[in-house]
This record gives structure tokens, sequence and C-alpha cells, in this order.
């Protein structure tokens, strides 16, 4: 792999599941997003861009922070974002992957945060979404599928993300979890690393 200096820009993408059951781990959930941009601001130049998503009569995609340096970052609210509606996680991930080409950086990390499966595209298939992640994954960029409170992998299996970059977690350890994915971020932004995650990895997001 080839290491890079912090002057290597990283454009990070958070694509999260605002649907009515999140509810109760949102306050939480916002909270582990802003440590992670937190942490993020500390390694270099990182641009930040969030996509909050839900259905409601069709799909809600809403971006509160576009390209955001993540030395700048002010933290995200409640205010600006609150569950409802229902998962409509293909037309999302459509909608995010596309704004991802258009900034074209080379190094690219992108995570979907999700607590359930999809039930109400309209607008891209399975196979569509699988094949947006797959041109991800083609341009070296780093794709992770991180599932709250639910067993992840089956759903991101079906858009072919891979069990070894799937991460479960559980209310509670939200941060936890989000810490491990901007170490994560860093080692890509620096190396190009996309490995796998180790045991330990997943013992640190399940607050073991």
């Amino acid at each position: 792999m080839i290491r890079v200096n912090k002057n290597t820009e990283l454009n990070a993408y958070i694509l999260l599941d605002r649907s009515g059951s999140m509810a109760h781990r949102w306050v939480e959930a916002l909270g582990a997003v802003n440590g992670y941009a937190a942490k993020l601001a500390k390694w270099g130049s990182v641009r930040l861009t969030v996509a909050t998503f839900d259905g409601l009569d069709g799909l809600q995609f809403e971006v509160p922070r576009d390209g955001v340096l993540a030395a700048n970052w002010l933290p995200l609210t409640g205010q600006e974002a609150e569950p409802r509606g229902n998962t409509p996680l293909f037309d999302a991930v459509g909608r995010l992957v596309r704004r991802a080409e258009l900034a074209g950086a080379e190094r690219t990390s992108i995570v979907v945060m999700t607590d359930g499966e999809e039930n109400a595209s309209t607008e891209l298939t399975q196979k569509g979404a699988k094949m947006a992640l797959a041109r991800c994954r083609k341009r070296g960029w780093d794709v992770v599928f991180l599932g709250a409170d639910f067993d992840a992998f089956s759903q991101a299996a079906s858009v072919g993300v891979a069990a070894g970059v799937t991460l479960n977690t559980a209310s509670g350890h939200l941060a936890a979890s989000l810490d491990v994915l901007a170490a994560r971020a860093e080692r890509y932004a620096e190396c190009g690393d996309i490995a796998a995650f180790t045991e330990a990895e997943r013992e640190q997001a399940a607050g073991r």
C-alpha cells in the first residue's frame, strides 16, 4: 500500500437512516456522528457529508452537512433532522453514490448506517443499489455497512457489501462504533487500507 501524507484530502460520507424506528436512538446516533467528525478533524484534510433519508410520500433525502471541512464542523442537531417514515435504502444509496461520484475524490469513504431493511424504494432496485456500490469499490473507495440493533449482514450482502466490512452494533454503543470507523477512515486516507474489520474492532463496536 502507498502511504500518503495528511495533505491528502479524504471525502467522507455518512448515509444516516432516519426512519421512524430510529427515534429511540436518534440523540445517540447524532452524538456518534458528531464524535466521528471531531476525531477526523484531528487527522487532516477531511470533508464530511451527512445525508439523511426516510420514506414519507416517497424518498426524502436531505443533506444537512455537505462537504464540510471536519475542522469547521458544527454539531448536527435534532432540529435539523428527525426520525419519521420508512426505509427506502436502495434509493438513498443511489442518491449518495451519485453525489460522491460527482465530487470524484480519489480517497472516498462511505458509511451506510441503518437499523432496518429496505422496504420502500421506488427509484432504484436492489440490483441498481448493488451496482452503484460496486462502482465505488472499483474506484478503490472504502464502503462500510453499519447495522444498529439488527443483523445487518444479509441486508449488506444484498447490495454487495462483504461481511468483512459490515459491522453490527447496538444502542449504547454507537459512539464506540463510529470511533472504530473514524480510525478506519484515517488508515484508509493514509494508505488506502480497506481491510476487513478485526475481531478487536468488532468487540470495541459491541462495547466489549
